[in-house]
């Protein structure tokens, strides 16, 4: 195999360490892990897509300046505050991070990236951050990436991290990350943090190119309600430790490729699989559609709506809720070329019901994970975009969030 699954989350990539630390940031009492550090002690080419809310936290502002640099060395994320709609203060406080950082680190405060995620509108604790940036900066090491997924997470049930080596023809190449995220998903670029490393040599405009299609394949397909956060964020820094270098147009790029988007798409459905209250991970399919812009309008209209979503908690085979997402998701389909599959038995065609039997359907509603097929009958594209289902538990997780 050219693409192989491997240990090491976002330290699998040579050359770079990860830690992860106590910092009680959002209340002083808790103990558990709300801050993670990333470093590559070779500076890293980076690239990163953002939210395009246009409600952006502070250090959103940041990184996206530190991004069109495309530089970097590091990068500091907390939990349990967004450092969002803190004015002034919020920007002082993203800066003031980065230097204490980049002081301890010797590195220039300009390539300290700075991600947080948490409650809104409430300004950082500094005392607390810089205590955990200290203890961060000490426990850097190899070994320490699963506690950095751990750190990052907020109302996550799960740390979320993967990785992979992809041979090239000049050797092996490394690609992991970590991300989090479990409710306010609903990526443009979901509240969803990602953190990606390689020891690839990738030149800074190539390395943005095979970022934004991968995202555009996997945390751009995903819904776990229809909120878009103020913090989303992915990174991807490449530091070259591998001593290979991803030239354009050929093969080896088209293979890290692959390998960069088994790791989003690993990560992407796993922010899914664990979103708020879940009891159900739903693959949407969309073919037959005239352009992949559309395919994604489509799947997406289903993934967020609420009657599908709650049909899918009670195993409902309510299939005319799926095409009426179809029909109003803004593409111009016609109801008669439209076929609908819940996992594998046809359930419409050519503008009717088709001739299946419900109790089938439903049981095939009651599994975990299922596959809705739609093919729109337009063209050739198609996409896949993952959902969950809306269950009682999400609405008492989202009803007392901050108290």
């Amino acid at each position: 195999m050219s693409i192989v699954p491997i240990d090491g989350g976002v330290c699998a990539s040579l050359g770079f360490e990860s830690s992860a630390a106590s910092a009680g940031i959002k209340n002083p009492e808790n103990k558990r892990l709300d801050c993670a550090l990333v470093f590559s002690k070779d500076k890293a080419t980076i690239a990163g897509t953002f939210t395009t809310n246009r409600v952006k936290a502070a250090p959103v502002l940041w990184c996206q300046r530190l991004c069109s640099q495309g530089e970097a060395h590091a990068v500091f994320i907390n939990s349990g505050n967004a450092n969002a709609c803190t004015g002034e203060r919020g920007l002082n406080d993203v800066e003031q991070t980065a230097e204490e950082i980049a002081t301890l680190l010797k590195i220039d405060k300009t390539h300290v990236l700075v991600m947080s995620t948490g409650v809104i509108g409430v300004p950082l604790p500094m005392d607390r951050i810089k205590k955990g940036v200290h203890e961060c900066v000490k426990s850097l090491s190899s070994e320490n990436h699963l506690n950095s997924a751990k750190a990052i997470m907020t109302t996550d049930t799960v740390p979320k991290e993967y990785a992979v080596a992809v041979q090239l023809s000049r050797g092996i190449v490394r690609v992991g990350g970590m991300a989090k995220g479990a409710g306010m998903i609903c990526p443009n670029m979901a509240t969803m943090l990602s953190v990606i490393t390689t020891d690839a040599g990738i030149a800074k405009e190539k390395l943005r190119e095979l970022l934004l299609r991968a995202v555009q394949k996997s945390f751009n397909c995903i819904a776990v309600d229809n909120d878009m956060s103020t913090n989303d964020s992915v990174i991807l820094l490449a530091n070259g430790a591998s001593g290979i270098a991803i030239q354009s147009g050929t093969q080896d790029e088209e293979l890290f490729y692959q390998g960069l988007l088994q790791v989003c798409v690993w990560l992407a459905r796993n922010i899914v699989a664990d979103g708020e209250g879940a009891t159900k991970f739903v693959e949407i399919k969309i073919t037959g559609a005239d352009t992949v812009d559309n395919a994604r309008k489509i799947a997406k209209s289903i993934a967020v709506s609420q009657l599908c979503k709650t049909a899918f908690f009670g195993g409902d085979p309510n299939w005319g809720r799926i095409l009426c997402a179809i029909g109003y998701s803004g593409v111009p389909v016609e109801p008669e070329k439209v076929k609908l599959w819940i996992g594998n038995i046809l359930v419409f065609e050519k503008g009717l019901p088709a001739n299946y039997d419900e109790k089938e359907v439903a049981e095939i509603m009651k599994n975990k994970e299922f596959v809705i097929h739609a093919d729109i009958g337009m063209g050739s594209e198609e996409i896949c975009y993952w959902t969950s289902d809306l269950s009682y538990d999400y609405v008492k997780i989202n009803a007392d969030y901050r108290t």
